[in-house]
C-alpha cells in the first residue's frame, strides 16, 4: 500500500491511498480533513464486513480481513496523528502574543 505524501493530507481514499492537495485555502483544508474521516469510516465498514465474514466462515481468503483491518488502524493513527498536530498548532498560534 503506497503513500504518496504524508505532510499533505488530502483526504483518504477508500482503498488507503492519499491523495495531495494543491489549494492551500481554508476551506480545501476542512475538505481534506472531511475526507480523510469520510475515508477512514470506509476503511472501518469494509474491516468490520470482513471481519464478520472471516467469523462466520464466508471468507475464503483471511488475508483479506487482515490487510483491511490493517489499513484501518493505520489509517486511524494518521488522522488522529493530524488531528494532534492541529490541536497543537492552535493551541499554539492561542498562545502567542499579539
Amino acid at each position: 500500500m503506497p503513500i504518496d505524501a504524508l505532510g499533505a493530507v488530502g483526504g483518504v481514499l477508500p482503498t488507503g491511498y492519499l491523495r495531495p492537495t494543491t489549494s492551500t485555502d481554508g476551506a480545501s483544508f476542512a475538505d481534506a480533513l472531511t475526507g480523510a474521516v469520510d475515508g477512514l469510516r470506509a476503511q472501518q465498514s469494509v474491516s468490520s464486513d470482513l471481519a464478520i465474514k472471516a467469523v462466520t466462515g464466508d471468507l475464503t481468503d483471511i488475508h483479506q480481513a487482515t490487510l483491511a483491518a490493517t489499513r484501518a488502524q493505520v489509517t486511524m493513527e494518521l488522522v488522529a496523528g493530524v488531528r494532534n498536530k492541529g490541536v497543537e498548532a492552535f493551541n499554539e498560534i492561542m498562545r502567542m502574543q499579539a
